[in-house]
């Protein structure tokens, strides 16, 4: 009988990629989501639908939260092993909306570590930190490294993030399991996030309507393909730290691209030219992003594969033909 896997934020872009590459594998999943409105639920409840007909993924929508609940499900289910994805994500909104990321990020890592600890013969723990604890820090000739000290978080996002590697590394020590946190960088692609530049500038050019270019275009970052960030996740699941040690990876492209590249780049993907409004940096919001990903390569052999043409011609494609069928 197969052990399964909890993914949660399974409704979630990455979680819902994470969950299909496991199935298409031959795990059996448990997805978990509490499928919110931070954006569209309808995008979610069509990330959920491409699991119809999967006899091993079973969907269960709950608060990750709630404690009693995770504790519950991993216990019933014989859980060794969790993907933990499940987040209030956004630098912007954090600003807006600070109490969603106490619930969302803190309260709610929290739960997922204190169900693992109780969890007999559990194995590992993966879960989702953010490129943003690196705060804004200056371009220079090598990428953002996990060696650095990560202790000026520009945003709350970014502190809750942090927040949690450090509740992680106590958890560790304290009870002896092993966890992995994968700081992100910008992940893009099919099925994405429609808070993320690359899909609302999409929705807008196809309107006609103007695009609002932030930090006057001279923002970079590491564009990661959905697919190449999912080879990572699951390379850093199959290859556990020993028991009491937790570590953080980064997992990104290592090749920055400059906002303003990016933008021509969807431009030839769409076959369409936006009209760009020139705006200030907003308030949360970094300079570059750039990953060193050399602990992930020497532990599982991670080497992005999709480059940023090809990924967003493949996003572009998505999107009208989702949009249309819709």
């Amino acid at each position: 009988m197969k052990q399964a896997i909890i993914v949660t934020g399974a409704a979630g872009f990455i979680g819902h990629a994470v969950a299909h590459r496991l199935l298409a594998r031959g795990d059996k999943v448990i997805g978990v989501d509490i499928v919110n409105d931070y954006y569209d639920p309808a995008l979610k409840e069509a990330r959920l639908a491409t699991f119809a007909g999967q006899e091993d993924f079973t969907f269960v929508r709950l608060d990750i939260a709630d404690s009693v609940a995770m504790a519950k499900l991993l216990r019933e289910n014989g859980v060794v092993r969790v993907v933990h994805l499940a987040a209030q994500a956004g630098v912007r909104y954090s600003i807006e909306n600070p109490f969603a990321y106490e619930r969302s990020n803190l309260a709610g890592h929290l739960s997922v570590m204190e169900a693992c600890r109780h969890a007999e013969g559990f194995e590992h723990l993966v879960y989702a930190s953010s490129s943003s604890v690196y705060g804004d820090k200056p371009m220079g000739g090598a990428g953002f490294t996990e060696d650095e000290p990560a202790m000026d978080p520009v945003s709350l996002y970014a502190a809750t993030k942090r927040a949690c590697e450090l509740m992680s590394q106590s958890y560790a020590k304290l009870y002896g399991f092993p966890q992995t946190g994968l700081r992100f960088f910008t992940v893009y692609g099919p099925w994405g996030r429609p808070d993320m530049a690359y899909f609302s500038f999409t929705q807008k050019i196809l309107k006609g309507e103007s695009i609002e270019v932030f930090g006057n275009g001279q923002m970079a970052r590491d564009f990661t393909y959905i697919d190449d960030i999912v080879d990572g996740i699951i390379g850093a699941l199959d290859n556990p730290p020993q028991r009491g040690d937790h570590r953080v990876l980064n997992i990104g492209d290592s090749h920055p691209v400059g906002l303003m590249d990016m933008i021509e780049t969807l431009e030839k993907a769409i076959g369409k030219e936006a009209v760009k409004i020139m705006r200030p940096m907003q308030l949360g919001d970094v300079t570059a992003t750039y990953a060193d990903v050399s602990k992930l390569h020497a532990l599982t052999g991670y080497k992005p594969k999709v480059m940023l043409a090809e990924g967003l011609q493949r996003f572009a494609d998505w999107y009208l033909n989702h949009y249309k069928a819709l």
